[in-house]
């Protein structure tokens, strides 16, 4: 296996525009994502970018970047852009998908999707998942869940739905957190299909690869990443910084 790790970062977002250059203690928040992604040492990182200031923060930094058109529908579309730039002749066969919006995401849950995917030759897709902690997340919608079959050692499975609706009855409840990992046919056939029923009614664009009949596992991580989405969020992850300085 040869992964490439990619960290899609755009700057229209919605909620909170300019996020990826936004400072977190001191250094731009697309930058704390390259260097937790690099520390994992899965392979080499590359940011995908929409933005010529973004590809100068990167590259300001160290980073490698890549430029890509600013008006692409989603993060996938970014990584294959990029894809296309890096790796034309094919070599990495896994393509890692890393949120530039979780700047505090831990190295070991990078490699978990490599390991994931190294370990079980049907999975197309890997993901990672946490279990509940805070009752109230399991009836909030903005946080997906993940229906898994499990492993008998409790750290993975096999994700036979994900929803943002309330699971009931007894069991474990799995919070699912948007790290992908795809073997590289899987990443081209999912790229080049367009939205399915159950994304578009969930608003869950990995519902498009399982009724595309790809499969998709989940390993097991035990810390939730803070995710940047809100300038709420972005108070947290300052404080965070600095509380970890």
């Amino acid at each position: 296996m040869n992964p490439i790790v990619l960290i899609p970062a755009r700057l229209a977002a919605t909620r909170l525009p300019g996020k990826p250059l936004a400072d977190i203690g001191g250094v731009p928040m697309i930058v704390r994502v390259l260097r937790q992604a690099e520390a994992a040492g899965v392979g080499p990182v590359a940011v995908a970018a929409g933005d010529s200031r973004i590809v100068a923060a990167v590259e300001a930094a160290g980073g490698r970047c890549v430029l890509t058109d600013p008006d692409l529908p989603s993060g996938t579309d970014r990584i294959v852009a990029a894809l296309a730039q890096l790796d034309p002749a094919g070599a990495h066969d896994v393509v890692i998908n890393l949120q530039g919006d979780i700047p505090f995401v831990r190295p070991d849950a990078v490699r978990a999707v490599a390991d994931l995917l190294a370990a079980q030759p049907s999975c197309d897709i890997a993901t990672v998942m946490v279990a509940l902690a805070d009752p109230a997340d399991r009836t909030n919608p903005h946080i997906p869940k993940v229906v898994a079959a499990m492993q008998a050692d409790g750290r993975s499975g096999r994700a036979l739905y994900f929803t943002r609706s309330v699971l009931y009855g007894e069991g474990p409840v799995w919070l699912h957190h948007g790290i992908y990992g795809f073997r590289r046919a899987a990443l081209a056939r999912f790229a080049a299909t367009p939205p399915s029923p159950l994304e578009l009614r969930e608003r869950l664009e990995q519902l498009r690869a399982l009724e595309l009949g790809l499969s998709i596992w989940a390993a097991v991580i035990d810390e939730a990443p803070i995710s940047v989405d809100t300038p709420a969020d972005l108070d947290r992850a300052r404080n965070h910084a600095r509380e970890s300085s």
